[in-house]
């Protein structure tokens, strides 16, 4: 009998049939006989798990194997993806640079507020713990900061404010430019600054001390400054200082300032007129009813088109634009009918209140007819009469059809000449007005989380402002570069010649996107803060011999980034200051 010992080894093979693979790993031994390699299949090991199959692959090609927790231990795991994407971006945008002239631990650690402003945005106190998660001190070589060095360096930044803001200007500004400017207000933690004061709350934060703060972005919503401004400030009121800014400070003469109605009142026109500016801005709903009542606004006009553009003798040298958006006419035609009805469902409950005797003088049925109407806005429709034991109301039809008429009607009033911006143009440079906005929330709700705000110190409100803006100008830049991962539309340039007063829609692929929640690769569309949840799966752990002396050196293993992952890393790339 002919010796049949000889290597033995793991041999895997393919088998097609009726569409389907299947697949077996064999434990076979190679031998010879009459001179020729013969094998002789020992098992089958098929039915086992890929890593035991994986194994006993490497323990025949004879590898030593070692269990893991034999081998090292994991002593830290501190997360490391998000951070090292966020550094990236500051640095591609030369940020690092900008916030101290020369490298210093100031700088350090205001990089380490802007990434933990963008990541996990919390008190002072609550960063100097959370950023020990991460390899974020390290990195920057912080890791003895406490929140009084990083009070201080809020301190200096606040001094290179004016330099940082003049610098973005000359980035993403030039002469006969577009402007967005636009004011919000965060609520106020405590009484003792004197920047809180009461005043409109765009957080609808009744009865709470607010802080007010102006962004003026360029033409994309990309942010350039920002001011900040005591709580009980008017909007109009702080545009002037901003013209002064642009003119004074970042050296600008001609430009373009976009501004909604509230913020670009006849007075500031006035003077932006003689200081050479144009500018656009809409009318309100007064003046509205005065061009219609006028004959001046012809809706029947909106027949045939949906924008045109009109005169008037109170506007010379001026154009009006006169738009129409018929699906925001209707979603106002029945949120106004939704409240009638809910009003007139409370005011019979009132009636019925006073039939039955619970609700006798005057006084006690108008405090509660006065709640009604209050909380619906709508008393404007109503005829109410109240007397002793006696309540009755009906809806004023005419009032009602003279608002409806003008359901889903704006006017955009510009200086801007038509040579230089027709009239979808210069639509479509208010509606982008909707840049700030979008900022604003991100600020305030989605990221940076502004609010509330619990600095007593006026610098400190102002630095703390500061610093969120500029960790918003990381993000926009990150979220403009990740576009391809993100729900984000990527057809920009769509956008610039769409219809400017329908309703934006989605480019196709943009819908495909967010209805198959897939990239055509298989992977995962992610929102900017899934998608750096996601980088943040990439951890370094701290690994070492196990019982090590405690003075043996450690070694670092940092997780293998997956192929999207790469992919982000790598479109951060095309960032540039």
């Amino acid at each position: 009998m002919p010796s049949r010992s000889g290597p033995v080894h793991v041999v895997t093979t393919k088998r097609h049939y009726k569409g389907r693979v299947y697949q077996s790993h064999l434990l076979r031994r190679s031998y010879r006989e009459d001179g020729k390699v013969k094998n002789e299949t020992l098992g089958n090991l098929s039915h086992l798990p890929e890593p035991i199959i994986e194994s006993i692959r490497r323990l025949l090609r004879g590898d030593v194997l070692v269990a893991v927790q034999d081998a090292f231990e994991i002593t830290a795991s501190r997360t490391h993806g998000a951070v090292d994407a966020v550094l990236l971006a500051i640095r591609r945008l030369k940020l690092d640079a900008l916030l101290t002239p020369k490298p210093s631990r100031v700088r350090q650690l205001l990089l380490a507020l802007l990434v933990a402003r963008i990541l996990e945005p919390h008190s002072k106190l609550a960063t100097t713990r959370w950023w020990h998660t991460s390899t974020l001190p390290e990195q920057l070589g912080i890791q003895d900061a406490d929140e009084d060095d990083l009070y201080a360096a809020m301190d200096a930044l606040l001094t290179r404010q004016p330099a940082i803001e003049k610098t973005l200007a000359k980035r993403h500004l030039r002469e006969d430019a577009t402007v967005l400017y636009d004011l919000s207000s965060s609520y106020f933690e405590g009484r003792t600054c004197p920047l809180a004061k009461r005043g409109y709350s765009r957080d609808g934060k009744k009865g709470t001390l607010q802080v007010n703060y102006g962004l003026l972005t360029d033409a994309q919503g990309c942010p350039v400054a920002v001011s900040v401004f005591p709580g009980n400030t008017g909007d109009s009121t702080t545009l002037l200082g901003q013209v002064d800014q642009l003119q004074g400070a970042f050296g600008f003469q001609h430009l373009v300032i976009v501004g909604d109605r509230g913020m670009i009142s006849q007075k500031q026109i006035d003077v932006l007129n003689t200081r050479g500016l144009e500018w656009i801005t809409a009318l309100n709903s007064q003046t509205l009813r005065t061009l219609l009542e006028g004959e001046h606004l012809q809706l029947g006009l909106f027949d045939q088109q949906n924008l045109f553009e009109i005169q008037h003798p109170d506007y010379p040298q001026e154009r009006l634009i006169a738009c129409r958006n018929p699906e925001l006419a209707q979603r106002r035609a029945n949120k106004r009918q939704a409240l009638l009805e809910a009003t007139t469902r409370e005011l019979e409950k009132v009636r019925a209140m006073v039939a039955r005797g619970r609700l006798r003088t005057t006084d006690a049925i108008g405090v509660r007819v006065g709640k009604v109407v209050d909380r619906y806005k709508v008393a404007k429709h109503f005829d109410l009469e109240i007397t002793e034991g006696g309540f009755a109301f009906s809806i004023h039809a005419a009032r009602v059809a003279a608002e409806a008429a003008l359901d889903g009607v704006y006017v955009v009033r510009t200086s801007v000449p038509a040579s230089r911006l027709d009239s979808a143009q210069t639509v479509l440079a208010y509606k982008r007005l909707a840049h700030v906005e979008r900022a604003f929330r991100s600020l305030k709700t989605l990221d940076l989380y502004i609010r509330p705000i619990h600095h007593r110190l006026e610098d400190r409100v102002r630095a703390h402002i500061f610093l969120c803006m500029l960790a918003y100008y990381v993000q926009w830049h990150m979220v403009e570069a990740w576009r391809p991962l993100l729900f984000h539309d990527e057809d920009l340039a769509a956008k610039e010649v769409r219809d400017p007063v329908a309703p934006a829609r989605r480019s196709a692929a943009a819908q495909r996107k967010a209805e198959d929640r897939f990239l055509p690769d298989g992977s995962p569309v992610h929102s900017f803060r899934t998608l750096l949840a996601d980088l943040a799966t990439i951890v370094s752990n701290t690994c070492r011999r196990p019982g090590a002396a405690p003075d043996e050196a450690c070694f670092e293993l940092i997780t293998q980034a997956s192929p999207q992952q790469r992919r982000a890393y790598t479109l951060l790339d095309s960032i540039s200051a």
